[in-house]
């Protein structure tokens, strides 16, 4: 198939650089004028190994229809990406969302739950500079169908996707995947308080009830909407249960750091847009969601409210990234 990857940036870039290599014909597409150019100019470069010759474009270049969008904007420019690519996507296509949150009930609404592929992905990756991607170690990649059929498409994409990661994998439960996910960005947003590495800020023993709580609160939203959880590199939903012993959420926490460790990304690309890019993050379009489903379903989720207020101190410039920030939130418990 032809693949459209709408937003170059770590993670489109990390997967259309291996899925080109592999021989697959790929368009990429990103809103930064000085990206596209780098690639086209040079390729795209993959810190390490890789580097592939990959046509680039800017959003009003594109032409022609494609059967398969690969999305991989930031969150919040979900429903603008949505608009923008649809009169690129064939009439029987799909658009596959490799974007951290629930993009794809935004998808749903503007393009049809048809044409809505969701997929979890978990490996580290960051922008450097125009044309040049850094992929720092491999992660969980998972694909399914939003409404849990287990569709020759979904099979078709998983054929695609081995071309990126061999253990790339098929799941009746997307959405399991994608709220397991959230509660364990709630801890990464809680992390980009500090300046510590990710595998630091978990092991610290100080917050690791603030990071447990943190979980337990986004999973009891999913409960409420009748998600089951599942469970990724490290990270065991059974661990955020209501009366769950503590030495299960500590063994969960001690897996995230190992896993972690081992990473060539020490910080999070939530850090990152705080500390290096000075720009918002994605935590109104994550965090700010589950709150506003939290409601909707009943299930109150005043900590994760209190860590999109500080994020957004520290986007301001009111706040320092540092411990007494995370202490404001710990406070909380």
């Amino acid at each position: 198939m032809e693949i459209l990857v709408w937003g170059a940036g770590a993670i489109g870039g990390t997967v259309a650089a291996h899925l080109a290599r592999a021989g697959h014909a790929l368009t990429l597409v990103d809103c930064a004028a000085d990206h596209v150019a780098a690639v086209n100019a040079d390729g795209l470069r993959i810190t390490g190994p890789i580097a592939v010759r990959v046509p680039a474009l800017l959003p009003g270049e594109v032409r022609g229809r494609f059967e398969t969008v690969l999305l991989a904007t930031k969150a919040q420019d979900t429903a603008g990406a949505a608009r923008a690519l649809e009169p690129s996507l064939s009439r029987a296509g799909c658009v596959v969302s490799l974007q951290n949150g629930l993009n794809e009930l935004v998808l749903e609404q503007i393009l049809g739950r048809e044409r809505t592929v969701g997929a979890f992905v978990n490996f580290g990756a960051d922008y450097i500079a125009p044309g040049t991607i850094h992929y720092a170690g491999r992660g969980a990649v998972v694909l399914g169908e939003v409404d849990g059929h287990l569709t020759p498409r979904i099979q078709a994409l998983q054929r695609v996707f081995l071309d990126f990661d061999a253990g790339a994998s098929v799941t009746a439960n997307i959405w399991g995947y994608l709220w397991g996910k959230e509660a364990y960005g709630a801890m990464l947003f809680a992390t980009a308080l500090t300046n510590d590495s990710i595998a630091d800020a978990l092991a610290d023993p100080r917050y690791r009830g603030l990071y447990v709580a943190l979980g337990t609160e986004v999973l009891a939203v999913a409960q409420a909407r009748g998600v089951v959880p599942e469970a990724f590199d490290g990270f065991d939903p059974r661990a955020f249960l209501p009366g769950t012993p503590r030495v299960v959420s500590e063994s969960c926490l001690n897996e995230l750091v190992a896993f972690n460790r081992r990473s060539a990304k020490t910080h999070s690309g939530i850090w990152r847009d705080l500390a290096v890019r000075k720009r918002r993050t994605e935590v109104d379009a994550q965090l700010g969601a589950i709150v506003s489903l939290g409601r909707e379903a009943g299930a109150p989720t005043p900590l994760t409210a209190r860590l999109v207020e500080l994020i957004h101190d520290v986007e301001d410039g009111g706040r320092q990234q540092s411990p007494a920030t995370l202490d404001l939130l710990n406070a909380c418990l």
